[in-house]
């Protein structure tokens, strides 16, 4: 079976293409983060590397992250590597674009928010709707506030509902919306990062995510002790979670 991560050096080595290769739902699992997390740290280094561009086979970005994987047994582990993941990302240190077809969701979106760019087909749909389920998104409460406002980002944390390109444009989420968005991120790569010192574009991006990366270290911590401690000894939660995963409506209980 093939490997759930497409890697290649493009541009003369000076772009790392990241493609996530598991359609229709590139399930951020944890065998998908642990490939993610290779290639970043792999590749992170290159003294010529200018920019990564993460994309995704299929019509979907990802459908989020592994439901079974949030069950108690298991949530722990795959926080801490999601969460790991997230912050190597965000102290790669050269710019990451990435490129959304159709669905993302929850932890799909989490990894594209630790991007800086985001390039969106007019059909992209992008969602936390970890509420739904009866648990939330401690990434994305973590980062969304920063990019944009605290009330857009309760509002997509407490309903759970998805936004349009449209919408996530209007708010400083996306970057730029078009029929071809991985197109879209290497003309933005060839316009705008291709000609630039790698080594300027490091300092560049380093100095821009400073306060950024040193909260969001910060708080992913306490928020994650939030989900494992409080949200998981929630009767609802383990209900939400079940409830998906045998595909019938949960019954809340309130406690």
């Amino acid at each position: 079976m093939s490997g759930p991560l497409h890697i290649s050096l493009d541009r003369g080595g000076e772009l790392l293409t990241l493609t996530l290769a598991r359609p229709k739902a590139n399930v951020v699992d944890a065998e998908m983060i642990a490939a993610l997390n290779a290639a970043v740290v792999e590749h992170r280094g290159g003294k010529n590397l200018k920019a990564i561009l993460l994309d995704a086979e299929g019509p979907n970005f990802s459908f989020g992250a592994s439901v079974e994987e949030h069950l108690p047994e298991q949530c722990a582990a795959m926080l801490k590597s999601l969460h790991g993941l997230l912050v190597n990302m965000m102290e790669s240190y050269v710019p990451i674009l990435v490129a959304i077809r159709g669905q993302c969701l929850g932890g799909g979106l989490e990894v594209a928010l630790a991007g800086n760019f985001l390039f969106c087909a007019p059909d992209a749909k992008l969602g936390q709707p970890e509420i739904k389920l009866g648990v939330i998104a401690p990434a994305a409460t973590s980062i969304l506030p920063h990019l944009i406002g605290r009330a857009a980002a309760e509002d997509m944390l407490v309903t759970g509902r998805s936004l349009s390109a449209d919408e996530a444009k209007a708010i400083g989420l996306v970057h730029e919306i078009a029929d071809d968005p991985r197109a879209a991120a290497l003309s933005y790569f060839d316009k705008h990062l291709a000609a630039k010192s790698a080594s300027s574009l490091r300092l560049a991006v380093r100095a821009a995510r400073f306060d950024l990366v040193q909260t969001i270290k910060k708080t992913l911590n306490e928020i994650e002790r939030l989900y494992l401690d409080d949200v998981m000894a929630t009767r609802d939660a383990v209900e939400g979670l079940t409830a998906f995963l045998e595909k019938r409506a949960p019954k809340w209980e309130n406690c």
